[in-house]
């Protein structure tokens, strides 16, 4: 199955140190309809070096309806930037779905275009 649609997304700076922690709040709309919270780790290039590298990983609890079934689930992301090339890993926790969302696996890719964010899920349940 494939869901796609937009998010809004609100980072926090969390604390001071060696690798910035952000807490973030998104709105999605879509196929997927709720919210998320989430908090990250990340980390880039010196000042001097190169603009638009880096890499960070999250962990994100989603709340809301997927298509017609309600529940929660967990995203894990683990993603980098190479000088603009991203390399996303962004997959749902094995076993983190909760109510009509038990069961669920899947993958899902962050697009940011005109500065706005969009996602796209391709997802199953397991069993199915």
């Amino acid at each position: 199955m494939h869901a796609s649609g937009s998010f809004e997304i609100k980072m926090v700076p969390a604390s001071e140190s060696v690798f910035p922690r952000m807490t973030s709040d998104k709105q999605f709309s879509g196929d997927l309809e709720g919210t998320s919270k989430g908090e990250m780790l990340a980390s880039g290039p010196p000042p001097s070096g190169p603009k638009g590298s880096g890499g960070y990983v999250a962990m994100e609890r989603v709340t809301g309806k997927l298509g017609v079934r309600s529940g929660s689930f967990v995203l894990q992301h683990s993603s980098t930037m190479n000088r603009g090339v991203p390399l996303q890993s962004i997959t749902v926790v094995p076993e983190s779905g909760t109510g009509e969302l038990a069961g669920l696996e899947g993958k899902m890719i962050i697009k940011i275009e005109g500065g706005r964010h969009y996602y796209d899920f391709e997802y199953s349940f397991s069993g199915q």
